[in-house]
């Protein structure tokens, strides 16, 4: 038997219907894909537009932060100084108490030498009451005890007590029974004054009166 030998003609290509067996739309090799497809055209617009809105939520949140920092910045300037100024109050009125309690023994030391005999004003230990009452002077001014004007100005209810009027020019001080002080801008102890109550000029107006008077009475007895 002679073995049998394939035509000729035979063309070992695979026939043209079976030319490709990838599904439609898949890029063969050495083929570009085609451009604009449609996934392309529907997936960009979407993500740019994703990334502007996460940037703008970003800048808001970094917004509000920036603003609550500013908010916390400003409190903590303004504890601070409100601490700085609580511990400056303190300071300066610790020893209020203290100052108030030796204000009567510098009103007792300014009568005391006030009250001394002119015969005695050259002893040594007059001399001495005065230098201690320099000293007590001296220390209440370091303190920031200042005493509070009174003689002769118009009379104020904040830092002047009333205790009696007398005649004198109205709303004025005609005399100080007790010294004031204060403590910085803080009033330790009101000074004790006489106000006058106006009285003065209708009293010198009535001398004036009655010298006319007389004066008439005089010319019709001539």
């Amino acid at each position: 038997m002679t073995d049998e030998q394939p035509p000729a003609d035979a063309d070992p290509t695979p026939a043209e219907g079976q030319a490709s067996a990838s599904p439609e739309g898949e890029a063969q090799p050495g083929q570009q894909p085609a451009e604009g497809g449609p996934a392309a055209s529907a997936e960009e617009p979407q993500d740019v537009a994703g990334l502007q809105q996460r940037v703008a939520e970003e800048k808001e949140k970094a917004q509000t932060f920036m603003a609550k920092w500013q908010r916390a910045a400003a409190d903590m300037q303004n504890l601070k100084r409100r601490t700085e100024q609580e511990r400056s109050e303190v300071a300066r009125f610790a020893n209020a108490s203290l100052v108030f309690n030796l204000l009567p023994l510098m009103d007792d030391l300014e009568r005391a030498l006030h009250e001394v005999d002119p015969n005695l004003a050259g002893l040594t230990w007059i001399d001495g009451i005065r230098l201690i009452h320099r000293k007590f002077e001296v220390v209440l001014e370091n303190a920031g005890v200042t005493q509070i004007e009174a003689d002769g100005q118009s009379f104020d209810p904040t830092v002047h007590e009333a205790i009696s009027e007398a005649p004198g020019e109205e709303g004025k001080i005609v005399s100080v029974v007790q010294k004031g002080y204060k403590l910085g801008d803080r009033v330790v102890r009101p000074a004790m004054v006489v106000v006058g109550k106006g009285g003065g000029g209708a009293e010198k107006a009535a001398p004036e009166g009655e010298e006319e008077n007389n004066n008439k009475e005089g010319q019709a007895s001539a």
